[in-house]
């Protein structure tokens, strides 16, 4: 028996999924039967994207904040800059 599964698309994919469903004269589930076949037939291992470590997740932020003058944090406002790997 086939499993089943439901999943919510935008709008717009909605809308050119039933478009292209309607054009070839199948259901669009065979659509994306189909498009899912596909994909995990070119997916490998090697292929699989690896998680980002936490420089790589955290890059945007960096050097994003500033300590305020005269907080008292200078020093690690120094040590901050110092170590900040886009400088």
């Amino acid at each position: 028996m086939a499993g089943q599964t439901s999943f919510r698309l935008p709008q717009d994919m909605l809308r050119e999924l039933s478009k292209l469903a309607r054009q070839r004269g199948v259901p669009k589930s065979q659509l994306v039967r189909e498009a899912l076949e596909q994909y995990l037939a070119g997916t490998s291992s090697a292929q699989v994207a690896q998680p980002m470590s936490v420089r790589e997740r955290s890059a945007p932020y960096i050097g994003a904040i500033r300590l305020p003058k005269g907080s008292g944090d200078e020093e690690i406002s120094v040590r901050i800059r110092r170590n900040n790997w886009r400088d």
